[in-house]
Order: C-alpha cells, then structure tokens, then sequence
C-alpha cells in the first residue's frame, strides 16, 4: 500500500479532528493508502512527526489552521523533506487552504486530494523562514499570537476582534521603509501586509493573487486621519478593489526589504515572524501541494 504521514492538531479550531480521523483512515484504505497519523501536541515537536519519514512515502497530510500548516512547511524546508503536502483544513483561521479550494467537509476533502495531481505552488520566505499566507507587521498583526487557545476554540474568529479592540488604545502612526523594484515607501503606516495567498481572516484582500505567478501582494495601509480610515476598512472588509484608493498601496512583486525602527513585531500565518530588518521573497513553485482546485482569475 501507499503511504501518507498525516499530521494532525488537536487543538485547532473547535477540535473537531479528532472525531474525523476514522473518515480520514476510511477515505485512504478505499485508495489503497495506509495511514501514519502523529498527535502534535505540547510534549513532542514537530520533528518527532517527521523520525520515520523517507522515500516510502507518498505525501503528508495537516489538519490544522494555517499556524499549523507554517510550522510544517519550515521543518520540511529547513530539512530538505521534498513530498507534496495536502491541508484540511481543521483551524480556527484556514485562510490558504481556502485559497486552494479545499472544501470543509472533510470526507469530500479527502476525496478531492486523493484525485488530484501534486501541483507546484509559490511559498514566501521572509528572512531564513517561510510562509504560505501571509506575513504582516504594523497594528494588529500580533492578535493571533496573543488571543488564548481556549477563548480562539470557544468563540472561533471572533476571539481575533475582541483582541483586536483590546488594541484600539495602542493605535498610533508607525515609521517603515520599504524597498523593491516596483514600490518605494519611506513614511508612516498602521499597517502592511505581504501575501502568499489571498485571505486575511475571511477577507479577500489580496484578490489579485495567484498560486504560481512568482509574485507576492503587498498591502500598504497608510497612517490617513483616522476618520478616512474608517472608509478604508469598510472597502477592505467588502471587498472592494484597492487600486487607486487614497490612503492604500497595492503592488506585486517578488522581492522587497523592509526596515522598521519601530517595537514592532512580525507575524507569518499568525505566529510570531523575524525581528526587523526583513528581506521577503517568493520562492516560486516552492513547494507541491495536493488537492489544488485553482481560483478563477480576476
């Protein structure tokens, strides 16, 4: 039989799982797949997940959101593990498995990794780390780092706002420069973000974005009278286009450094990121990923 190293959080979103794992077994035996499962948990890191990994196997499948899916992404990088990775997704924030159409259901999630192809895709790299999401800094992008396990699998999305306005006393304008060939920004900000992917939160910010262009999305939201911003978050949270927009800079591209002066810190996939300075890149086709059902182009 085949084999797939399967990987899986207990602890993301409302843990629901571990109540899905004879589904999961179900799904691969009836595709001749024999299943190695590995409970992430506090007592053993990722690594002990990859202690019998080799050339046996066929690909490895996550559950979990996307800090799960970050973290075994940079083992696999870091350690030259060259298999297509698969994600169900099972977090509270499952953003880039949105990206690639993976259905929620996970009996049909399954069904639809295990008839697809390996499909090459971009990845970021933002200094010696790698994302797939997103990679962001400036006001609010330490929320998931700071919001409680508990409170994320009690309330869901919700939790990140009422973190978020926990903030709200600590809005202030925030020095960056950024550098690339495209786009030169020296001056203040609330916020920027860099994708991999489309989606912050459910929001189709990124909307321009593509799995293999080799080209990353950066959002620049710029420090405008708070009574302007008020607009920008409203286009944002719509959906809107933001090209153009007064107080917003838009622009692709596959490299750019950024110096900040700031106590600010970094945030890839809602874990903590590098300290400044940063250099971001998209490693194109970086990695294989299964189950892939591309997004219509807009």
């Amino acid at each position: 039989m085949k084999k797939v190293k399967f990987i899986y959080n207990p602890f993301s979103g409302e843990n629901t799982i571990t109540t899905d794992i004879d589904t999961i077994i179900k799904i691969h035996q009836k595709y001749n797949y024999s299943v190695y499962p590995f409970r992430i948990s506090f007592e053993y890191s990722i690594s002990s997940a990859f202690e019998d990994i080799d050339d046996s196997f066929n690909y490895v499948l996550i559950a979990g959101g996307d800090g799960t899916a970050d973290k075994i992404l940079n083992y696999m990088k870091q350690n030259n593990i060259n298999l297509p990775i698969a994600i169900l997704p099972a977090g509270t924030a499952n953003d880039f498995s949105k990206f690639i159409g993976m259905p929620l259901d996970v009996e049909e999630a399954c069904e639809q990794i295990l008839k697809s192809k390996p499909k090459k895709v971009d990845i970021g790299k933002i200094n010696d780390s790698y994302f797939l999401n997103v990679a962001s800094t400036g006001l609010f992008t330490d929320v998931s780092q700071k919001t409680d396990v508990n409170l994320k699998n009690t309330i869901g999305k919700l939790a990140y706002y009422v973190k978020g306005f926990e903030q709200l006393p600590n809005f202030r304008k925030l020095r960056i420069k950024v550098s690339s060939k495209e786009m030169n920004f020296d001056d203040d900000m609330y916020l920027m973000m860099v994708f991999n992917g489309q989606t912050a939160g459910n929001f189709n910010l990124a909307y321009k974005a593509e799995l293999d262009d080799g080209l990353l999305d950066v959002i620049i939201i710029k420090a405008v009278l708070i009574r302007d911003i008020i607009g920008l978050f409203i286009k944002m949270l719509k959906g809107e286009h933001l090209e153009d927009v007064s107080g917003i800079i838009y622009f692709k591209t596959d490299k750019l450094e950024i110096e900040c002066y700031e106590d600010i810190v970094t945030d890839m996939d809602g874990e903590r990121g590098p300290n400044f300075p940063l250099t971001i890149t998209c490693e194109k086709e970086g990695i294989e990923v299964l189950g892939v059902k591309t997004p219509s182009k807009k």
